[in-house]
């Protein structure tokens, strides 16, 4: 056994030298590599005999990373632009350590799910390339969450969007969509999956029709051979970077983040629409705590006529899905559904039901103050909901300070930065979720307060 150790070990060695000593000739160009140096796999770098893989039982893995390395299939990939991707992330020492709050959360719930599929293990770290693993992350183009998924391509998927959900923030969600959609293209490259991420990345057509003029001119048709953005050329370098450094992180000097081999968050019937920042407290949780758990809701309260579920950390799921299993009607979002009569305003209809104009908006979507006879206003019947959205909206216990955002901010990244809650900047500034922030943009955020 300890010489199977001793030999296993020698030979990562010798295969990591191989991969050292061809990065050494890597380069950023963004030019076509030749189809027959395109790819040399670093396994064949090692003598004829030698086999990599352990042939002896290694028992349960110890941590989440073990799982993923025992499954890897593109750590041996090796070229140029493989070797840049790689030092793309070796020349950010601490981009591991400011990720692993988020892979903590997520991580294992999508490798369980690749390996439900029998995808590459590699494909649960898509995200770190999409979006640093963070849920909240928007592109200038629009994409939205853990997989990046683009508003037009979440409508053809049938992902869930409208005022009070956005799928594609939705951790579960959107790793159903984003595996879908995956697989589906998947089939329509044969089962190659490099091309395949080449076309989650820029667009199925747009690496047909690469592939098209390949055949054209005689050319090959691999993803290595085929003309793409300078985007699309980085891209599956990237994952297959991640992948070599998990596989070694050790003699590369990566510090990988503790992660267990176990769930983070389970899903538990609210029982009823009820506001998040009460099941927060019943929880025992900070808001932005449970709100990272479930990004894909928008609002004050979780989201009517969706499957009822909430996203809370493993250790408090039991006792919080009894608790609101018992949860009266009360301390809930009840609703009284209000027909508009002529002559009716929002601020006659407010004071009737002795609440605020600002909350009508709120959950009506109104843009303003224009009503018209025969519709319908949803009125929420709730003390809790009317309270925590008066002092958001209030800010009178801070100092008043301005925040222009700037490019690639998000809602939770300012909420972070500053120390206050998403629900706080929605607000105080009275803003749409549901949008997207723009650089130039005017806050108002008041600091310090009680």
């Amino acid at each position: 056994m300890e010489r199977s150790i001793l030999n296993t070990q020698m030979l990562r060695a010798t295969l990591l030298l191989a991969l050292l000593t061809l990065g050494a000739c890597s380069t950023q160009s963004d030019k076509p590599l030749e189809p027959e140096a395109s790819m040399t796999p670093a396994a064949e770098l090692l003598p004829p005999a030698a086999d990599h893989r352990v042939t002896q039982d290694p028992g349960p893995p110890v941590d989440l990373w073990d799982r993923i390395r025992r499954q890897l299939e593109f750590h041996t990939l090796h070229n140029a632009r493989i070797g840049a991707a790689r030092e793309y992330y070796l020349k950010q020492p601490r981009y591991f350590e400011l990720v692993a709050p988020r892979a903590e959360r997520y991580l294992y719930h999508l490798v369980s799910e690749v390996e439900a599929r029998g995808m590459p293990i590699e494909i649960a770290m898509l995200p770190f390339v999409e979006s640093a693993m963070n849920p909240f992350a928007f592109s200038n183009q629009r994409a939205a969450g853990l997989w990046q998924i683009m508003p037009g391509t979440a409508d053809d998927l049938g992902v869930r969007r409208d005022w009070w959900f956005d799928g594609r923030l939705d951790v579960r969600d959107s790793t159903t969509h984003a595996l879908d959609y995956l697989e589906s293209m998947n089939a329509d490259f044969d089962g190659d999956w490099l091309l395949t991420l080449a076309a989650y990345n820029s667009g199925k057509g747009r690496v047909q029709r690469a592939i098209k003029r390949n055949k054209t001119q005689g050319k090959a048709i691999d993803y290595w051979s085929l003309e793409l953005p300078g985007e699309t050329r980085r891209y599956v370098p990237r994952l297959i970077a991640l992948s070599t450094i998990v596989a070694f992180d050790e003699a590369l000097e990566v510090s990988l983040p503790d992660i267990p081999n176990a769930p983070a968050f389970a899903a538990i019937d609210t029982a009823g629409q009820v506001e998040m920042l009460r099941a927060a407290e019943l929880a025992g949780l900070e808001l932005v705590e449970l709100r990272n758990f479930n990004p894909g809701q928008l609002r004050w309260a979780t989201a009517p006529n969706g499957d009822g579920k909430l996203l809370v950390p493993i250790s408090v799921a039991e006792s919080l899905a009894v608790t609101l299993a018992e949860l009266p009607d009360s301390q809930r979002v009840t609703w009284q559904h209000y027909r508009i009569r002529r002559g009716d305003s929002l601020i006659r209809i407010a004071k009737n039901f002795d609440t605020q104009v600002g909350l009508l908006r709120e959950v009506n979507n109104l843009n303003g103050n224009l009503i018209r006879a025969g519709d319908t206003l949803m009125i929420p019947d709730s003390v809790a909901w009317q309270q925590s959205l008066a002092l958001a909206q209030s800010g009178s216990t801070g100092v008043r300070r301005g925040y222009t955002v700037r490019s690639g901010d998000s809602l939770y990244e300012i909420a972070m930065r500053f120390d206050v809650t998403i629900d706080d900047i929605i607000g105080w500034n009275k803003l749409d979720p549901g949008r997207y922030l723009q650089p130039g943009q005017s806050l108002t955020l008041y600091l310090g307060g009680d």
